[in-house]
């Protein structure tokens, strides 16, 4: 293993407080419990929101904490769920009597510890909302999970409700909006390599030097098939039809289209991913209106991708577009 680290179990603290160094402009971080807050939390009148999970997905979550996204982010060790009691001071410090919303990505882990936070937070006179992301179609249950999981859309959810909440929005419609994003949501992502957890020291899986998983999930879990490597329209396809059956999406739909990097792939390879996937697109009819590409949830130094689609509407569309201030997400300001 070569990792550019100190001591395997300060790999959190240690990248929180770089994290904090850089961007001090944008956030706070706390150091004991650990969690990541916008610089001027709480905002007054304004619903918070909150969201978290395992490291080493970085930028999620703590890169889309600042204006008109998260107040609020919690990392817990790497791929492995925060406990209840950073999440619930991550509460108190940005409540502001509005409420909080907590965007939760579909994990075993997360949603337990999610919810006991939120009992809690409720039990200090917090009003808390929580809204589960499973926009995985690769496979319905999983090692980490219950259901399908969650995957690159949490990021188009969380930048969503995220401006509905900059806009004034109460608790109740912002996690309208939140679930109506996740509703309209659809993933699906490929692995080429396997990662290396820092404590482990080995990699999370095998793969032989000729082969990809399709379908993975975010902590390498097994997907729908290991196959031999193709070329990268084919691949496209193979991930973009799931996809496209699932909602189903439909000639004449506006969307968004999102080709996010697992951590060790190149942009180039995106863009080639993204050209493909958006002719594909228009072979249907269906209108990429709004894009995204590069590393936004990664797992670790894995090279892969994967491609979500998110069905517009004008509201959606507004919200995307509206003015965003984080250390990985950045227009309009």
């Amino acid at each position: 293993m070569k990792k550019l680290i100190n001591d395997p179990k300060d790999v959190v603290s240690e990248g929180a407080a770089g994290f904090a160094a850089a961007h001090s402009d944008i956030v706070t971080v706390s150091d004991d419990p650990i969690f990541i807050v916008r610089k001027d939390a709480p905002v007054s009148g304004k619903v918070a929101l909150i969201s978290g999970g395992g490291s080493g997905h970085e930028p999620l979550h703590g890169g889309f904490v600042g204006y008109g996204m998260l107040d609020a982010a919690v990392p817990g060790p790497v791929f492995t769920s925060p406990t209840p009691d950073p999440i619930v001071a991550a509460a108190k410090a940005v409540d502001a009597g509005a409420g909080v919303l907590q965007i939760v990505k579909n994990y075993t882990g997360d949603v337990l510890n999610f919810e006991t936070a939120a009992e809690l937070s409720e039990a200090d006179g917090i009003t808390v909302r929580t809204v589960i992301i499973d926009d995985d179609v690769a496979v319905k249950d999983s090692l980490y999970t219950a259901g399908r999981r969650g995957v690159a859309g949490t990021v188009l959810v969380e930048k969503i409700a995220g401006a509905a909440a900059q806009r004034g929005d109460n608790l109740d419609a912002v996690a309208e909006i939140a679930t109506r994003v996740n509703a309209q949501v659809r993933s699906m992502g490929v692995a080429l390599t396997p990662c290396v957890v820092p404590h482990a020291g080995e990699p999370s899986f095998t793969l032989a030097d000729d082969e990809i998983e399709i379908g993975i999930g975010i902590h390498g879990e097994p997907g729908r098939e290991r196959i031999k490597l193709e070329p990268a329209d084919k691949i496209v396809e193979r991930l973009l039809g799931p996809i496209l059956e699932d909602l189903p999406f439909a000639e004449g739909d506006n969307v968004l289209l999102f080709v996010n990097g697992m951590g060790g792939t190149p942009q180039v390879e995106l863009y080639i991913m993204f050209g493909h996937a958006a002719e594909v697109l228009a072979a249907r009819g269906i209108q990429v209106a709004r894009s995204l590409v590069g590393n936004f949830v990664t797992s670790l130094e894995m090279q892969g991708a994967s491609i979500t689609v998110l069905k517009l509407d004008d509201e959606l569309t507004e919200l995307w577009d509206a003015p965003v201030q984080t250390a990985a997400l950045r227009w309009g300001r």
